[in-house]
C-alpha cells in the first residue's frame, strides 16, 4: 500500500499534537496535524483520505463542561456520519487522555453490544481531587487491541485531573469478559495496583487505564505513549544508563517505548490496506 496516513486533531485547547506527530512519523506514518474546523468544513481535508485518526491530549474547550464533552458534542453533530464510515472501513482511531475522554463521551468506546453511539462508561475527577502529573507502570492484558501487540508491560506518564475510569458493575464485568480492558495500572514490580495510590493515580475502578472496542481498532487510554518517544523521557534513564555502563553495555536504542504503540498501528494497516 501507499504510506499510512494519520490525522491528528488540533485546535481549541488541544495539545500534545507535536509529540504525537513525531511519534507517528517515527513509526513510519505520514502524519498531519489539522485544525478540527478544517476537517468539519470538508473543503480542504477529507477524513476518508486517512487511515488513522488521533484524538490527542489537552484541554479541549478548556474542559468547561467536563473533559472532552464539548468536543464530543461538536464532532458527533458535524462529523458523526464520516467517523462511522471511517470505522466501518476498518481504519484505526486512537484517543489519548483528553482524546480518550472524548471517545467515551461519543460512545465510540467501549462499544458494548456493538453500539458505537452509546455512552456506557465515564472518566471523572481523580479521587485525590488534584491534577496528577507522574509516571505509572501499566500491565498490558491479552486483547484484540491493534496498538498494544507484543507489549506485556510499559511505563508511561499521566497528566490529568479527570482520569478515574467509572462504569456500572455489569459493564465492568462485560469489558473483562470481552477482553476489552487493554491496560491496568500496576505496582512497579508488575503486581496489581489494587486501587492504591500512587500506583493507581486516579482511583480508576479495577485499575483500568485503557480500553478498546470489540474489534481492537478503537483504543483509548489515559497515559501518554507519545510522551515516551526517547529513552531520556523516562525518569530513571540515568540509573539505567549507569547500570549498563557498569556492565560494559550500551543502550540498544534511544527510541522510547511509547513509539511501539504507534508502530503497531502502522504495521497493522500496511498489512490490510
Amino acid at each position: 500500500m501507499n504510506q499510512v496516513k494519520a490525522l491528528i486533531f488540533t485546535g481549541y485547547g488541544l495539545n500534545c499534537d507535536y509529540e504525537t506527530h513525531y511519534a507517528l512519523t517515527r513509526a513510519g506514518a505520514n502524519a498531519d496535524c489539522i485544525h478540527i474546523n478544517e476537517v468539519i468544513s470538508k473543503q480542504t481535508v477529507q477524513l476518508d483520505d486517512y487511515h488513522i485518526l488521533v484524538f490527542g491530549g489537552g484541554f479541549s474547550w478548556g474542559d468547561d463542561h467536563g473533559a472532552g464533552v464539548v468536543m464530543a458534542a461538536k464532532i458527533k453533530r458535524r462529523l458523526g456520519e464520516e467517523i462511522a464510515r471511517f470505522v466501518d472501513a476498518g481504519r484505526l482511531i486512537l484517543g489519548i487522555c483528553n482524546g480518550f475522554q472524548c471517545l467515551v463521551n461519543l460512545g465510540l468506546l467501549p462499544a458494548l453490544d456493538e453500539r458505537h453511539d452509546e455512552r456506557r462508561v465515564a472518566l471523572t475527577y481523580n479521587d485525590s481531587g488534584n491534577f496528577v502529573d507522574t509516571w505509572v507502570t501499566l500491565k498490558v492484558n491479552i486483547t484484540p487491541c491493534v496498538f498494544m501487540k507484543n507489549i506485556s508491560s510499559i511505563d508511561l506518564p499521566v497528566r490529568h485531573g479527570e482520569g478515574k475510569f467509572f462504569a456500572a458493575e455489569k459493564d465492568l464485568s462485560a469489558l473483562f469478559q470481552n477482553n476489552q480492558v487493554v491496560l491496568q495500572y500496576a505496582a512497579p514490580d508488575g503486581s496489581e495496583a489494587a486501587g492504591r495510590f500512587p500506583w493507581n493515580p486516579n482511583g480508576s475502578l479495577r485499575d483500568i487505564a485503557g480500553i478498546c472496542d470489540p474489534t481492537g481498532r478503537i483504543f483509548g487510554l489515559m497515559p501518554h505513549p507519545e510522551a515516551f518517544n526517547h529513552v531520556t523521557n523516562h525518569p530513571s534513564w540515568t540509573t539505567v544508563k549507569e547500570q549498563l555502563h557498569r556492565e560494559k553495555k550500551s543502550v540498544r536504542s534511544e527510541e522510547g517505548e511509547g513509539i511501539q504503540v504507534f508502530r503497531n498501528a502502522v504495521q497493522y494497516l500496511q498489512q490490510i490496506f
